[in-house]
């Protein structure tokens, strides 16, 4: 079976700014992000990628952008079922707002437990994502054959369900999964199991410094905006 590659989209304003994105139309990449998404094509260089698939959301069509430039063969697909989790009544607020929330603790220590108000449980989020990879590994095989290469890109709290899906990981266990904007994860799907053989790789080992601010013992909802 295939080897995918999730990417997490590019930094983006709502990174920048704190915010729960979610569906909310009109966010995109900013300036580091931008930055980011060029770059993906150098580090993608090596690989024969057979299809591009993408959430319809702006900021992940942004950072596949360059990439698609970069290869005009390259065929590319928009798939909801890869976009943001449906965050409800929390889209667009301020995650430091959100952070005393009590669903936030459900959030953070038993998501699988977690519905968001107006929105959906983070339960539906990964069923819906791990369908859509399913759906395509045998799209994928069926047209590129078993060893091909494929990349979504996608956002953070769907990768990071996606991997706890291959790795056999309760739910409850993927706020410990942690993957950076423009990150690279790489599954690698077999008949009877998948190998992580990537997790959150930026092809940049800035991001493993320490940083400024105190470090939480929460999860970052969304993904967070990555290394300063």
């Amino acid at each position: 079976m295939p080897t995918l590659l999730l990417v997490r989209h590019g930094r983006s304003t709502a990174n920048t700014e704190g915010l729960l994105a979610g569906w909310t139309p009109g966010v995109a990449l900013d300036e580091r992000g931008a930055a980011q998404a060029a770059a993906l094509p150098g580090r993608l260089a090596a690989l024969p990628l057979s299809e591009v698939v993408a959430s319809p959301l702006q900021r992940c069509q942004e950072t596949i952008r360059p990439l698609l430039d970069a290869r005009p063969g390259l065929t590319a697909h928009t798939d909801d079922r890869i976009g943001e989790c449906h965050y409800g009544d929390w889209t667009g607020r301020k995650l430091a707002e959100l952070k005393d929330e009590p669903l936030m603790e459900v959030v953070q220590a038993h998501p699988s437990a977690a519905a968001f108000p107006g929105g959906e449980s983070m339960r539906a989020m990964q069923t819906r994502a791990a369908e859509a990879v399913r759906e395509w590994n045998a799209r994928v095989e069926r047209d590129h054959g078993a060893d091909a290469v494929y990349l979504m890109c996608s956002h953070g709290d769907i990768i990071k369900s996606l991997v706890a899906e291959a790795l056999g990981l309760h739910l409850d266990l993927f706020q410990r999964i942690s993957v950076d904007p423009c990150s690279v994860t790489a599954i690698r799907y077999t008949r009877l199991r998948p190998y992580l053989v990537r997790l959150g790789d930026t092809g940049d080992l800035a991001a493993l410094a320490p940083r400024d601010e105190t470090p939480s013992d929460d999860a970052p909802v969304g993904g967070g905006a990555g290394a300063p």
